[in-house]
């Protein structure tokens, strides 16, 4: 097992189980994906994990704080390793990819509502769309 994501998941308050370490392991090089991919990548390395067992993990480690899960409109839950920062998302409409955009005021929540109906804002969440590079080049 991947020792630096043992220690975060026992930072976190997570026994560092094969299925939560290979699920970070994927997620390293998957961003914003769902849990269907994850799964079919988890599946690779541990054939025996089922994807009830990747949803339970994705949520165990959203609430952790080791995952960010996004949920644009129209879309299936995307899950990401990029936390804490308040970044924001774009998202095509036409083919539903999905990248990231840094805050763009500076820190959390870096957008101040003109009320917030006595709520204390912590955090932002800012969903951009329109069309991907490769959508406007198919276009024209």
């Amino acid at each position: 097992m991947d020792t630096d994501f043992d220690s975060a998941l026992h930072e976190a308050g997570l026994r560092a189980t094969a299925g939560r370490v290979a699920v970070l392991e994927v997620m390293e090089s998957m961003a914003h994906t769902d849990a269907e991919r994850v799964y079919r990548a988890v599946s690779e390395v541990l054939p025996t994990t089922s994807i009830q067992s990747v949803h339970n993990i994705l949520a165990d480690l959203t609430t952790a704080g080791l995952l960010r899960r996004i949920e644009p409109a129209g879309s299936a839950a995307l899950y990401e390793r990029r936390i804490g920062d308040n970044h924001h998302h774009v998202v095509c409409t036409r083919c539903g990819a999905v990248g990231d955009v840094d805050c763009v005021v500076g820190e959390a929540p870096c957008l101040t509502p003109s009320s917030a109906g006595g709520f204390t804002v912590q955090t932002a969440e800012v969903t951009f769309w329109g069309l991907c590079p490769s959508c406007q080049n198919a276009a024209q």
